[in-house]
């Protein structure tokens, strides 16, 4: 792709992982936010999967969809808090090429609204890896809308000026939903 913005929607091959320790898909509000907004924006759900938040299974799924061809973008759901358990920013930060330091300072800004100082806790980031970018955001529902409806809405639309993600992800064929 050029490094200009496109005229014309670009439907991306997304994939959804919640990290969650009582979450099943059922009851998983924040992954079905997020599959249900990417897919009112016309892009693909490549894959969604749920688990439990242990730092290597994180990094093992995350690791394969970077791998993979058809898949262009990673959204991740839990496991940015304080507690022991939460470990999805170290899982993910090793296997990112570069971190987009602007995700984590925007996402804070217009949470404060919602949240106020409260913000300062969140350890949300991005970053692209192997030409897919890779979004870690908290948990809650409230911030998985806020995150897609501030940020990832726009940023990964390739007709969005002056510059989106689009034009630097790994062009992918289109693909169905998966596991």
């Amino acid at each position: 792709m050029s490094q200009h913005a496109e005229s014309v929607f670009v439907p991306l091959n997304i994939a959804v992982l919640t990290v969650s320790d009582t979450r099943t898909l059922d009851t998983d509000t924040s992954g079905g936010l997020l599959v249900e907004r990417l897919q009112a924006a016309g892009h693909n759900l490549a894959a969604r999967v749920l688990l439990k938040d242990d730092l290597y299974r994180i990094r093992a799924q995350v690791a394969q969809w970077i791998a993979e061809d058809e898949v262009q973008v990673v959204l991740i759901t839990g496991g940015t808090g304080f507690t022991g358990r939460d470990s999805t920013p170290e899982a993910v930060a090793c296997l990112l090429d570069k971190q987009v330091d602007g995700f984590g300072e925007l996402f804070r800004q217009i949470s404060v609204v919602d949240i106020g100082t409260s913000t300062i806790q969140s350890r949300a980031l991005a970053g692209l890896a192997n030409g897919t970018l890779v979004c870690c955001l908290p948990g809650s529902t409230n911030a998985c809308r806020t995150g897609w409806d501030g940020i990832l809405a726009t940023q990964l639309d390739a007709r969005h000026r002056p510059c989106n993600f689009v034009t630097h992800l790994k062009q992918a064929p289109a693909c169905g939903t998966r596991g």
